[in-house]
């Protein structure tokens, strides 16, 4: 026995899981806006946005969050923008990486990407220095 009550024990399990769906949630929600804003808020016509919320669905997201979402990046009073950037640069003993992001800060973003680069004992590159080299056939996504 730990001492907790069982209370206690409980609300942490619940902390933790609230926790990971807010993540997952914050995810999907950048996704969404990403996904209005290249096709339009309507899912009938929005194959992408369409395949967001169908996601969405399956992490167990709530409806009205989805809807609000869809309402927000619609609206162009948005206060979020999302970017794309795209950074390209040499991994060790030469391997060529590519790196895809989606940010609401760039600055931010490029630092953070510029010390992957540095503490892999790599370096960053310019635009198009590795990518002529590459087709984009399929997409590999890493948990933390």
């Amino acid at each position: 026995m730990s001492g907790h009550s069982k209370f206690a024990n409980i609300k942490h399990k619940k902390e933790k899981n609230d926790a990971k769906k807010g993540k997952i949630f914050t995810v999907i929600g950048r996704e969404i806006v990403m996904a209005v804003k290249a096709g339009g808020p309507d899912p009938n016509n929005n194959s992408k946005l369409r395949d967001v919320i169908a996601k969405a669905k399956a992490n167990n997201m709530p409806n009205d969050t989805i809807d609000r979402g869809i309402k927000k990046a619609a609206g162009a009073d948005s206060a979020d923008s999302y970017e794309r950037a795209t950074y390209e640069g040499y991994g060790p003993n030469g391997v060529a990486i590519i790196v895809e992001t989606l940010t609401d800060n760039k600055n931010r973003t490029a630092s953070n990407v510029r010390n992957a680069f540095t503490k892999g004992y790599g370096s960053i590159g310019n635009q198009g220095c590795v990518s002529f080299m590459f087709d984009q056939k399929g997409q590999i996504i890493i948990d933390k």
